[in-house]
C-alpha cells in the first residue's frame, strides 16, 4: 500500500474549498473552482479530507460530477475566463505560458 502524498497546493486549496463550503448559491466562478479542485485531486493518493469535503459540497449544491462537468463546459463555452483576481495557483503550472523563444 502506498503512503499518502502531500500536495504542494494543499493549504491554498483548503482555503478555497472552505470558502466554497460557505456558499449556498454558487456563481459561475464557484462551479469552475470546484471542478478545478476535483480534477486536481482526482486519483491523488492523499488529501482525503479535501476529496470528502468536495463530495459533500456536490451534494449540498444538488450536483454530481457529471452535472458539474456539464455546467462548467457550458460556462467555458460561453466565454468564461478566470478573473484577474484569481490566484495564479488556481491555474495550471504556468509552464505552457512561458515564451519558448527566449534563451
Amino acid at each position: 500500500m502506498k503512503a499518502a502524498q502531500n500536495h504542494p497546493l494543499y493549504a491554498t486549496d483548503r482555503e478555497n474549498l472552505d470558502r466554497l463550503i460557505g456558499i449556498e448559491s454558487p456563481s459561475q466562478h464557484d462551479f469552475v473552482e470546484l471542478a478545478r479542485l476535483l480534477i486536481r485531486y482526482q486519483n491523488f493518493k492523499g488529501a482525503e479530507d479535501l476529496n470528502s469535503d468536495m463530495d459533500k459540497l456536490l451534494k449540498k449544491w444538488s450536483l454530481n460530477r457529471k452535472n458539474l462537468e456539464e455546467i462548467t463546459r457550458k460556462i467555458w463555452s460561453e466565454g468564461f475566463r478566470p478573473s484577474s483576481s484569481s490566484s495564479p495557483d488556481n491555474l495550471g503550472s504556468g509552464f505552457d505560458t512561458s515564451d519558448s523563444t527566449e534563451s
